[in-house]
């Protein structure tokens, strides 16, 4: 016969190392460089910088493409925490991915 009280500590104990992990996370900047522009992150998903170079000379027909440059950085950073989140948190499976 399962012990109920043992497994309830074994889920509450799981529950805050998935926590403590988490947090770990959100804490640490992933930073991503695409082309002129530098954008950091962090695990929640804020972006924390966004650095143009300052040596690139813009036309009014480059913004668009500077907008998009930023855009894939920005995208590229978040895959980044993807990754890193499924690599810290993936042994605990994917029960818990509605508590992220």
């Amino acid at each position: 016969m399962m012990n109920i009280q043992a497994l309830m500590k074994q889920a509450q104990k799981m529950q805050n190392d998935v926590l403590k992990s988490k947090e770990v996370l959100n804490k640490k900047i992933f930073e991503e460089k695409y082309s002129s522009v530098t954008v950091q992150v962090n695990g929640a998903k804020e972006i924390k910088k966004i650095e143009i170079d300052k040596n690139i000379e813009l036309d009014q027909e480059d913004i668009e493409m500077l907008e998009d440059t930023i855009m894939i950085a920005i995208n590229n950073a978040f895959k980044k925490v993807d990754e890193e989140t499924e690599k810290a948190l993936g042994k605990y499976g994917q029960g818990l991915s509605g508590l992220m």
